[in-house]
């Protein structure tokens, strides 16, 4: 789970993309490339915007290519590089659901004021409550909580808050470890919606992370917190009430991977020992080793070993924290995130040993 760090990263006060694609990477975040200037994803090579595949089955994920947009996402380190070096100029997005996030998207878009009954959907306004100067999500968000009486998310400084280019705002949120999952929704939907102009960015959907730069402006992170706090409890039940949960998806017949035999336990061993070793090796110098790059890439490997059953998840994360904390022992939180990261992304990539050199 992400933590807070004590002194607010330089990424998110203006470092290069590549910097905060990695910051947000090393903490959980899956992170995308957006097309420079743009607040949309890098488009798809040629064979997939012709191909009409699903992105879950789309070839390009195991040569890192950034096809399908969030789907794309990932917390690799390699790739990430590999991405920012061919394209530099490119603006970052964030995966919400494999992040764990729930963003508030707050509007202020000239637009007119639609009938008082959609304002705030499922909630009737009396005709007597004076509306004069309500014009955009700012507004209506400050109502709905008002009408619970709960502060307002837009005041919120425990949280990440980032001014986008048109005048609205990013309230960043982690969903609930435990509770339900959210939908994305926009504030103009006659079916699921939370406030007239907040759109709700969640499952199946990103947002755009602080410090990308479009062609209107840059999204800018606010003063406060640098990382996202917990939804407010009273903001989950009213993504509830509103329609926004997602039922969690039954697990597929034969998720689970299948014990290999012995021959293939060693090799899996085999092959994660030797990644081990770089980690360790970096224990001989305190900086310029590559450290984090090493753990990760260590991690991915073990993730998907563990998801083809060559190594169980428990043993792996042992090992890699053993070996993290033997070459940086001064910074154990760190190594936990960068673990756990990368576990999480080698998970969705089943690995055989055999695949490595």
């Amino acid at each position: 789970m992400p933590v807070q760090p004590e002194i607010p990263p330089r990424g998110l006060r203006g470092g290069a993309a590549l910097d905060v694609a990695t910051w947000l990477a090393l903490r959980g975040y899956p992170v995308h490339p957006l097309a420079p200037g743009t607040k949309t994803p890098a488009p798809n090579c040629p064979d997939c915007r012709d191909g009409g595949h699903v992105p879950q089955k789309c070839p390009c994920r195991s040569l890192r290519r950034w096809c399908h947009g969030f789907h794309a996402a990932t917390t690799d380190l390699p790739t990430l590089e590999q991405w920012w070096r061919t394209e530099p100029e490119s603006g970052i997005g964030v995966a919400c659901g494999p992040a764990g996030l729930v963003v508030i998207d707050v509007d202020a878009h000239g637009a007119d004021l639609p009938d008082r009954q959609r304002l705030l959907p499922g909630i009737a306004i009396d005709d007597r409550v004076d509306l004069t100067g309500l014009q955009s999500g700012f507004d209506t968000l400050a109502l709905l909580a008002a009408h619970r009486s709960r502060p307002d998310p837009c005041q919120d400084t425990s949280t990440l808050r980032v001014r986008t280019p048109s005048g609205g705002m990013h309230i960043w949120y982690r969903a609930p470890q435990d509770g339900p999952r959210f939908r994305c929704s926009s504030g103009s939907s006659p079916k699921v919606a939370l406030a007239w102009q907040v759109d709700v960015r969640a499952v199946g959907g990103y947002i755009v992370a602080p410090t990308t730069r479009t062609d209107a402006g840059v999204y800018e992170a606010l003063p406060g917190a640098r990382l996202p706090a917990a939804l407010p409890l009273w903001l989950a039940a009213e993504l509830v009430r509103t329609g926004h949960g997602v039922e969690a998806p039954p697990a597929p017949a034969g998720a689970l991977p299948r014990p290999q035999g012995p021959r293939a336990r060693k090799a899996g061993q085999r092959v994660l020992a030797s990644l081990l070793d770089e980690v360790r090796a970096c224990g001989a110098s305190s900086s310029g080793t590559a450290f984090s790059e090493k753990l990760n890439r260590a991690a991915f490997t073990a993730g998907g070993l563990a998801a083809a059953g060559h190594l169980t998840a428990p043993e792996c994360r042992q090992l890699l924290l053993e070996a993290a904390d033997h070459a940086r022992p001064h910074q154990p939180r760190r190594n936990v995130l960068i673990v756990d990261a990368g576990l999480r992304a080698g998970s969705d990539r089943p690995i055989q040993p055999k695949e490595r050199t």
